[in-house]
């Protein structure tokens, strides 16, 4: 037995080959439009506040989202990238036997190109009364209810194009992440930042802490690894003689899937020659203020229940004062993975016994200090343990001259003051290798890195931004997902 979507299916198909045989192509190669809904929308405006009392004639395009019929008359809205606007068909054009027939033939759905005068009903609505059209894409699936929209979360996600057909807001959403990620490579470009790219495919996934995805090339007949930072080759390029680089790129990481992970995901990462971490930290503040305040107009924003601050200077908190004040935990009174998986239990934790020292801190951290910094937070000064790849704080052996910013429990930045010791960081590798154990998100050695290093890095402070929460952020969206157009989901059965 058919279903209800199988019998609209045929309908639609019908109509398309009674189309085709009355000689009208329904899929036209172009259509020439004057103007935009939007566009059009602000002519009229113009028009009426210059006392222009006859019709301006236009063309526009876009797909049919409603027809209704009243009486000798019908109306049609119809829906561009700019928005919507009304149509009116009336007894001109609908008398005439082959726009009648194709009128008919019309659905929900359909693209369509109308030339007409621009005018306003006697309800004040603009709208464009039809001389002529022309079908431009016979749709022959139906459209989500057009009062509800498309709801189901899962269905929204795998079929992104009708959510963005029925849903003006997730529209609205992947606009703001455009404005965003150009107020931030204009805000670098103007601090002198040269944007570069860097590989995909690499031979070694280094640069962070993460379980890579793996590739086979076969021209060259070995394994890559899609890449999981953007770190190493962009240090590269300060040991080239480029003084300040950033990429935003996409990276790939092996992982869960969650509200606030996707395991491919957008990054910045920025690097600046003969600057540290707290240079960083005031170009974070500076960039990330000045981009809400360009975007939002304002410091502040809501977010859930909460009304975010941005201001600067942020709260900066020392990361080992923080863990013992929310955990009772001084990590550095446990100078070994055992020691510090025992105190752990006695707080009832269940701890991974393939975790270092250092994933057991992290774990410290996520657990009960991120849930506390809703505010923009900066912890500072982390252990070594944690930070292959940066250089240690003066007087210290075992701290780094890292931080990272948390909002709303989510960590939105991490930065360097990057290691440029060759023999300290090859050394840090092998350490970290010898004790990797199960454990297989640990940092791996790339040999040509280190050459690279051998020859001689500057003083250099980096910056790892991550683009999706920073959006999550300033559009009000829970989850990642809401932020990804095509986000990464379960094949269906």
């Amino acid at each position: 037995m058919a279903s209800r979507l199988d019998d609209l299916t045929q309908q639609r198909l019908d109509k398309l080959e009674r189309i085709r045989n009355r000689g009208i192509d329904p899929y036209p190669r172009s259509y020439q439009r004057t103007h935009t809904s939007e566009e059009a929308r602000e002519l009229l405006r113009k028009n009426e506040e210059a006392g222009k009392s006859e019709p301006e004639v236009i063309s526009i395009a876009g797909r049919i989202m409603a027809i209704r019929k009243m009486g000798k008359s019908s109306f049609a809205d119809i829906q561009d990238g700019s928005g919507k606007i009304q149509l009116i068909f009336t007894g001109s054009v609908l008398e005439k036997e082959a726009e009648a027939e194709l009128f008919k033939d019309l659905d929900i759905g359909d693209f369509i190109g109308v030339k007409g005068g621009l005018m306003r009903t006697r309800t004040g609505e603009p709208t464009v009364h039809v001389d002529e059209f022309a079908l431009l894409s016979k749709s022959l699936l139906p459209l989500p209810e057009k009062y509800h929209g498309l709801q189901d979360v899962d269905a929204r996600h795998r079929q992104r194009y009708l959510d963005l057909i029925s849903n003006q807001e997730v529209k609205d959403t992947f606009r703001m992440r455009s404005r965003i990620i150009a107020a931030i490579r204009n805000y670098l470009s103007d601090k002198g930042f040269l944007e570069v790219e860097t590989p995909v495919l690499q031979p070694s996934a280094g640069g962070a802490l993460a379980r890579p995805f793996i590739t086979h090339h076969h021209s060259l007949d070995c394994d890559f690894y899609l890449r999981i930072a953007l770190e190493l080759h962009l240090k590269r390029l300060i040991i080239g003689g480029f003084d300040k680089v950033y990429e935003l790129g996409r990276i790939f990481r092996n992982e869960g899937i969650s509200i606030k992970h996707n395991p491919e995901f957008t990054m910045l990462e920025s690097y600046q020659a003969y600057v540290d971490y707290r240079d960083v930290m005031d170009m974070l503040e500076d960039m990330v203020s000045s981009v809400i305040r360009e975007i939002s107009g304002d410091f502040k924003f809501n977010y859930g229940d909460n009304i975010i601050d941005f201001t600067p200077p942020w709260q900066r908190l020392d990361l080992r004062e923080t863990i013992l004040k929310y955990s009772s935990i001084d990590f550095m009174q446990f100078p070994d993975a055992v020691s510090l998986r025992n105190e752990m239990q006695k707080l009832d934790m269940e701890v991974d016994s393939n975790k270092d020292r250092g994933r057991l801190i992290d774990e410290l951290l996520s657990t009960f200090v991120e849930p506390h910094l809703v505010q923009p937070t900066i912890l500072y000064d982390y252990p070594l343990d944690m930070s292959p790849l940066a250089k240690k704080k003066p007087g210290y052996d075992n701290i780094v001259e890292r931080f990272e910013a948390y909002v709303c429990g989510m960590e939105l930045a991490n930065a360097f003051s990057e290691l440029n010791d060759p023999i300290d960081q090859r050394q840090r590798f092998v350490n970290q290798q010898r004790n990797r154990g199960k454990d297989e998100e640990q940092e791996v050695i790339d040999e040509d890195f280190l050459v690279a290093m051998a020859y001689g890095m500057p003083p250099t402070g980096g910056l790892g931004l991550g683009i999706d929460r920073l959006v999550m952020l300033l559009t009000n969206q829970q989850s990642i997902r809401e932020v990804i157009l095509f986000p990464q989901l379960r094949e269906k059965e």
